[in-house]
């Protein structure tokens, strides 16, 4: 990593008294009965209260913090963005509501929407007064997004949508969807990526049904999406028509940001909190699972550095973050397992909540190497991005 890369992720004159910032706010404003609420497996915990600070968030102008000024945001640095996900992670406060809005839609309509987009939607996203939901995974077309078959055709001022769209989180709370779907038919002997237009689709009308989808945990966070006939205006196409592929990996791009070193910061206080649980059973002393552990930090200190590289490259390899993801969801695959060896450990004094937090993130993370692009997919990605390999038959 060059020196001025490494600057651009290390604070600097000023950063520190922006940190004290954000933890004072921070210590004013949450309260007890929201830290740790929500997260991987339990979006629907307490999500009155997380959405009330949410707004709270919004109004102390934290919500927008890399949005540019002209926008209503603040224009932080990446310095500070990060600062303000590891406070923010560190101080335990709740799972947010709005990231989908205003870390993936905002950005990506302040970068390719028009001014009229702009000026509908950014305010009450802004706000936290629209919450909003992603409309990519399809079940024959998961992370295989070129071969989405959700269709929408112009009829006058509106576009019509048919379809299902699945795994689709938070849908049963959302406002809006923003759309992957097929505008014009794939040809023969030219790429699938053609012909897809992103959609901006309001979700509560009556050509829009949302089925709740139960997970292994026990709760219902993802859902199953079904257009028939559902509508949204003309204008509300991001990019021109037929450019929705383009439009689609812009957004993917924000949400793997500067949001996945506060993400890091959580598997530390995992990795912690599983330490003193190995040393309280005893499990500590064994040599396999002590090297374990030691291996679990090890890892998630690769995992730290090659985000901040990643974040820091003025041009990153595109296939950056598909290495993040894989290395992320292998280690908290890894680290979940761990806590089921620890908790079996004879001697073990773990409290129901301890068994049942961990029990919870065994079953949930097997979700992890599947959603937001499978593992498998990643792969593909870097073997012919990265290393140069011909690409695999994928029919």
């Amino acid at each position: 990593m060059s020196l001025r890369a490494l600057r651009e992720v290390t604070p600097v004159s000023g950063d520190e008294a922006f940190r004290n910032e954000i933890r004072d706010w921070l210590a004013a404003n949450l309260t007890d009965d929201l830290r740790g609420a929500g997260g991987p497996g339990r979006e629907n915990e307490a999500f009155a209260q997380r959405l009330a600070f949410a707004r709270r968030l919004a109004a102390a102008g934290w919500t927008t913090l890399a949005w540019p000024v002209g926008h209503g945001g603040r224009g932080a640095s990446l310095a500070r963005q990060v600062i303000f996900h590891e406070e923010y992670a560190r101080s335990a406060a709740p799972s947010r509501v709005d990231h989908i809005g205003t870390t993936m839609v905002g950005p990506t309509l302040i970068e390719l929407g028009t001014p009229e987009q702009q000026q509908r939607f950014l305010p009450r996203l802004a706000s936290v007064d629209e919450l909003w939901c992603q409309g990519y995974s399809e079940p024959g077309a998961g992370s295989d997004l070129a071969g989405v078959t959700t269709r929408a055709r112009l009829d006058g001022d509106q576009w019509v949508l048919t379809g299902q769209k699945v795994w689709t989180s938070l849908a049963h709370v959302a406002d809006w969807c923003f759309v992957l779907a097929r505008t014009s038919p794939a040809v023969e002997g030219e790429s699938r990526h053609r012909g897809l237009s992103y959609l901006l689709v309001p979700m509560r009308q009556p050509g829009v049904t949302v089925r709740p989808i139960r997970q292994l945990t026990g709760d219902s966070e993802f859902n199953e999406v079904f257009f028939d006939d559902a509508r949204t205006d003309r204008d509300l196409v991001v990019g021109k028509p037929g450019e929705g592929w383009r439009v689609a990996m812009a957004t993917l791009a924000y949400e793997r940001g500067a949001a996945t070193v506060g993400q890091q910061i959580g598997f530390q206080r995992d990795l912690d909190d599983l330490v003193a649980l190995a040393r309280k059973a005893g499990a500590a002393a064994d040599p396999l699972l002590r090297t374990r552990l030691a291996r679990a930090a090890v890892d998630l200190t690769v995992l730290r550095s090659h985000t901040v590289r990643t974040l820091a490259a003025p041009s990153p390899p595109p296939a950056n973050p598909s290495v993040v993801k894989l290395l992320w969801t292998r280690w908290r695959q890894a680290l979940a397992e761990l806590a089921m060896d620890v908790l079996a450990f004879q001697g073990s004094e773990a409290t129901a909540d301890e068994v049942e937090r961990w029990q919870r993130l065994f079953l949930f993370s097997r979700a992890d190497t599947i959603y937001g692009g499978s593992s498998e997919i990643q792969r593909g990605i870097v073997a012919e991005r990265v290393l140069g390999l011909p690409r695999g038959d994928r029919r």
